[in-house]
């Protein structure tokens, strides 16, 4: 299995150097090469599966592995990526904020448990999404790379290395608005909930039903932005580039800012001061989720901090625990020039992404770590990972074959459902689901945001969206501790 890890180290560092601003001469080389070792790899993994490995797949992955070997041309650019399910029967809720526990007992539940009420939420959650089908509808006007992406109410808001923000209006999907303002790359984008933006419209004199976006960038800056104009009321001066951003609405409210240098800060939403800042991590904080009156704070070196929120103390966060990399097994890889922990917390548990082909699932009281399989083999990358009505969403790009997908998995017990797949679809870096009439996600690796859009039960439509089943996927999480790249690959090939 050598010359497979040697493989998957290459590619993943010619994916990582194609998210790069700028490329060397001997950069461009490597990734000229890619469709060579995709080739050679495809071919390696093919040689070392097992026959019951290839067995209940929907959707004939070894097939495409076989094109992938005798296929020696077109490169990969950087293009569109991804859109939308919506979970029927399921209560409205954001998924740009972490989900609460359907129920007191999914708080500590573990994540094979299961009672009737779970069983019978399962077999829904399995029969819908086998029958659902989705379009794309790409959003293009970017003019680098989509760094983040958010939902509010019909719209998708996007924010670029480019320096812009863009407002999309998903019915029709078309531009709705550009914000220009920053003058280095956008990172991070959030919205604080309606009752917060009421307090802020009055002060403003503006009306009670106006919307407000929050925006992070390299530049320094947070700036608070109209969402129905477009009109920037506020700008922040950080004095750190901005790397994550969320709003707190316990309280009177907060907005918290993590930045490249590891410093965790909190900022008043009435004096737009700042009120806290503790330098946590010893490297770029690049996830920041609220969680009730919780926070969690992750890094690029993989460790994860856990905050209570106190609502009226003058220093708004109280530390509860600091996991290291040791702890979480999301140490980033040596050769990784893209070093990114995203995060997804739900009751006691956090799921983690961090390149590697599994989720790691973090207990935070404890500090057990589980490993929730997200990909068949150690040529798997997962970058993101969201939640929604009861859904966990995992992106999933393979190395080997180039394709992408997103798998969904029923919570609480982390029981896979499907994998959603469409041809072409480069790997996803960023992503946000939402519930709306028709539901979706919305996601991107390159320049173009793309809407995978429901199509109604009773449509004639064919959708552009694959719905697979892996079975190799369909297994229980298993215990952790502080897995390597090596070990991953141990339990998959």
């Amino acid at each position: 299995m050598g010359e497979v890890r040697k493989l998957h180290k290459k590619l993943r560092q010619i994916e990582n150097l194609e998210i790069k601003p700028f490329l060397t001469p001997e950069e461009r080389v490597k990734i000229s090469k890619k469709e060579e070792l995709r080739a050679r790899l495809a071919e390696l993994l093919l040689q070392h599966s097992a026959p019951q490995q290839t067995q209940g797949i929907v959707g004939d992955d070894k097939e495409k592995m076989k094109r992938r070997v005798s296929r020696r041309g077109s490169s990969d650019g950087l293009a569109s990526q991804i859109t939308a399910p919506k979970v029927p029967k399921a209560a409205p809720q954001r998924a740009s904020r972490a989900e609460q526990p359907d129920t007191p007992e999914d708080a500590g539940a573990q994540p094979t448990a299961g009672r009737p009420d779970q069983d019978a939420r399962l077999a829904e959650h399995k029969t819908a999404w086998e029958r659902v089908g989705f379009r794309l509808r790409p959003l293009e006007g970017h003019s680098d790379i989509v760094t983040c992406v958010l939902a509010v109410d019909n719209l998708v808001v996007s924010g670029s290395r480019d320096t812009t923000i863009k407002i999309w209006h998903v019915p029709t999907a078309t531009e709705q608005r550009n914000l220009g303002g920053h003058s280095r790359g956008v990172t991070c984008l959030s919205s604080p909930p309606p009752e917060h933006c009421r307090r802020l419209a009055r002060r403003l004199s503006l009306p009670d039903t106006e919307r407000f976006i929050l925006s992070g960038s390299q530049d320094c800056y947070v700036k608070i932005w109209v969402l129905r104009t477009g009109y920037c009321v506020k700008s922040i001066y950080t004095f750190n580039p901005v790397s994550a951003l969320t709003f707190l609405s316990e309280g009177d409210g907060h907005i918290v800012t993590g930045s490249d240098g590891g410093k965790v800060e909190v900022w008043s939403w009435d004096s737009m001061e700042c009120c806290q800042s503790v330098k946590e991590h010893e490297d770029s904080v690049t996830s920041l989720q609220g969680q009730g009156p919780l926070l969690f704070s992750g890094s690029a070196d993989g460790a994860v901090s856990v905050w209570e929120v106190l609502c009226s103390a003058p220093a708004p966060l109280k530390h509860l625990h600091h996991w290291s990399s040791s702890v979480t097994g999301c140490d980033t890889p040596s050769d990784s020039a893209f070093s990114r922990l995203a995060l997804s917390p739900r009751g006691d548990r956090v799921f983690l992404a961090n390149g590697k082909a599994s989720l790691k699932i973090l207990s935070w009281t404890t500090g057990s770590v589980s490993r929730l399989a997200n990909h068949s083999s150690v040529a798997g990358v997962t970058d993101c990972v969201s939640q929604a009505a009861g859904i966990l969403i995992a992106s999933c790009f393979d190395l080997a074959t180039g394709e992408s997908s997103l798998n969904l998995f029923s919570l609480p017990q982390c029981k896979y459902l499907v994998s959603l797949t469409c041809p072409q679809s480069p790997r996803i870096l960023c992503f946000t689901a939402w519930l709306t009439a028709s539901g979706g996600i919305a996601g991107s690796r390159g320049r173009v945001l793309t809407v995978w859009e429901q199509l109604p039960s009773n449509s004639r439509k064919s959708g552009d969206v694959t719905v697979r089943k892996d079975s190799r996927l369909d297994i229980p999480p298993v215990e952790s501790d502080g897995d390597t790249d090596e070990d991953e690959s141990d339990g998959m090939l």
